[in-house]
């Protein structure tokens, strides 16, 4: 990142009377400004104040040996040439405190009277804007020049920093390399760049071998018939034997204390420490099961949602419409707009209740061609028809035996088919095409529509007997418009689930708020998902950013969006493959409509007609 030249009456006229002219300074340093002011950070700061006592200092290394021990060697390795071009390098862990430094004497000497030193904690709540705690707050490269630094105490610095990410996109820590203004480098930021990624790849390196001894030391118990898990220091599931690989189909990389959400006890818990060395690598769990009778009485305690829930008042009515469901096992009938998240909903249902370790199975009925919809949910016996499997083929209902099949755009369900589903209802019983025996079931129907089905039967679209077997219990997934407080906490999973460390300004979340989205959670994700491509390393997302994005949304759009989706009729089976192939071309195309266009094989005029149909 190149510095943008910074003056030092710039930096007097902010701390002093509030004004900025941002013209003058780097976009990522101003924005440090506000959060040191809006902190309450000394401008006039003139030394490092918090240094742990030596205690502490060791205890803190202690604590992050495992990044220390594999970035200090790389430290060293470029100690000559800091020596040589009078510069010093700094390794600093995730809180802010250095762990060590090397380089210059000289430099070394300077950076001791501004108490730059080993201990000393320097983040930008503590000293103001730095490389290294504008890194740390961040999330990426930056270099930091004279007074652009918010504090005196480091005015007659130039400093680059770089973040050090584990795996899993944590970071463990920053490197940093400095010097005095005047003998500033134009190459200190691609030095510290290169050795964060040098010293990500030694512990990611280091962390995989330790899994590997992990797993390699219980081979035998992942191989028991018993449930166990095997975690990292992490509490991530690295290993399992396979009652639990049978049962949970997310098993690997899933927090053990999810697990034991899930049902689980934990009967005995085991550290697990390395041969070579005696160091702890991880642990190993045995598992039991509760009762299904004790599940019985504790559904609601199990009860999570994997979207983010939020904080409006009207959708946490809704979250509790579903835990009413989870804990019984009644025809549930879920009623929302397109986008708004029902299927979530469903498998919120379906996990929270008895039926959890069973299969859920989830169905589109808009998607499915008619032709097809009886072989697809019914499932069909061998010889049924020509080009039918060998040994025939189950459909959907039995498939979903011992758990939850979810009927989604239910009224889309042709007449005929509607009293065989009828049937199913009814009696549990499904006969798959051309089979001669009735096959049991022991299922739970969850049905939706993004139209009110009451609507559908006052039409006809709908049995009336059908009606009533499906509208047991009806849960009410608001609209992104009735609930655009939860925009934010949306983002926040956004994030969480991608692994995306971004920050956005509070204008950028009043902005969201003004529009009416038509295509609720589903088209804001839409938007975080743009953004993601356009900023893939996160970072301070900015008004400039993030306008031509929201610019290209319909704010132009008149009339109830709700009304437009209840009149506006589902895709069919051959728009559903158009849509889902062009937002394959946009995704690898990161969104050029030209080269999307012609690796979709689309005339360029179509691709955008079909743009605005899909609300893409």
């Amino acid at each position: 990142m190149n510095p943008t030249p910074c003056y030092l009456n710039t930096w007097k006229r902010f701390v002093q009377e509030g004004l900025l002219d941002g013209s003058r300074l780097n976009k990522r340093v101003m924005e440090s400004w506000y959060r040191c002011k809006n902190a309450n950070v000394n401008p006039y700061l003139d030394k490092g104040r918090s240094i742990l006592q030596k205690d502490l200092f060791n205890a803190q290394k202690q604590k992050h040996s495992e990044f220390f021990d594999a970035a200090l060697p790389y430290l060293k390795k470029i100690s000559l040439e800091l020596e040589e071009s009078e510069m010093m390098a700094l390794l600093i862990d995730g809180e802010g405190y250095v762990l060590s430094l090397a380089g210059s004497q000289r430099t070394l000497e300077e950076a001791g009277k501004i108490n730059f030193v080993e201990g000393v904690c320097w983040t930008e709540t503590e000293v103001g804007t730095n490389a290294i705690g504008t890194a740390l707050e961040i999330g990426e490269a930056v270099t930091i020049n004279g007074t652009e630094h918010y504090s005196v105490a480091s005015h007659q610095w130039s400093c680059s920093a770089a973040p050090i990410r584990h795996e899993d996109g944590t970071i463990l820590g920053v490197i940093d390399i400095s010097c005095l203004a005047d003998r500033r480098h134009p190459f200190m930021l691609g030095m510290a760049a290169t050795a964060a990624h040098a010293i990500e790849r030694e512990i990611n390196v280091r962390s995989k071998r330790k899994e590997m001894e992990l797993v390699n030391r219980c081979l035998e118990i992942i191989d028991s018939d018993e449930p166990f898990v095997v975690c990292n220091d992490k509490k991530a599931i690295v290993s399992a034997s396979k009652p639990v690989r049978e049962r949970f189909s997310d098993w690997r990389g899933l927090n053990v204390n999810e697990l034991l959400s899930r049902g689980c006890y934990t009967r005995e818990e085991q550290k697990v420490v390395s041969d070579i060395n005696g160091e702890p690598l991880g642990t190993s769990i045995s598992l039991r099961e509760a009762p299904r009778k004790e599940h019985a009485g504790t559904f609601l305690s199990y009860f999570s949602y994997r979207g983010a829930a939020g904080t409006s008042e009207i959708f946490q009515k809704a979250l509790n419409e579903m835990k009413m469901a989870a804990n019984t096992d009644a025809n549930v009938y879920i009623w929302g707009e397109t986008g708004s998240g029902k299927e979530l909903a469903a498998r919120a249902i379906h996990e929270g209740s008895a039926r959890r370790n069973g299969p859920f199975i989830a169905v589109n009925c808009g998607a499915i061609p008619e032709s097809l919809m009886e072989s697809e949910l019914f499932g069909y016996a061998e010889g049924a028809f020509t080009g039918a499997k060998r040994r025939g083929s189950k459909g959907k209902f039995e498939q979903a035996d011992k758990g939850t099949i979810f009927l989604d755009e239910i009224g889309e369900i042709p007449h005929a088919m509607q009293v065989a589903l009828l049937r199913i209802i009814e009696e549990r019983k499904v006969t798959p095409i051309g089979g001669t025996h009735d096959i049991p079931l022991d299922i739970r129907i969850i049905s939706a529509t993004h139209r009110d089905i009451t609507e559908l039967l006052r039409k006809g679209k709908i049995r009336k007997d059908l009606y009533y077997r499906l509208h047991v219990y009806p849960v009410n997934i608001p609209p992104l418009r009735e609930r655009k407080e939860d925009i934010p906490d949306l983002f926040t999973h956004y994030k969480k689930k991608h692994q995306w460390n971004a920050e956005c300004p509070d204008h950028f979340f009043r902005r969201l708020e003004e529009y009416h989205w038509p295509g609720n959670i589903r088209e804001l994700f839409n938007v975080f998902e743009r953004l993601r491509v356009l900023f893939p390393s996160g970072g301070m997302i900015c008004e400039a950013d993030y306008e031509p994005v929201l610019g290209a949304l319909d704010w132009q759009s008149s009339g109830s969006p709700a009304a437009d989706h209840c009149s506006s009729a589902p895709l069919t089976f051959r728009e559903h493959i158009q849509k889902h192939t062009m937002m394959e071309a946009l995704q690898k195309t990161k969104g050029n409509v030209t080269k999307a266009a012609k690796l979709a094989g689309i005339p360029r005029s179509t691709f955008y007609k079909r743009l605005q149909k899909y609300n893409l």
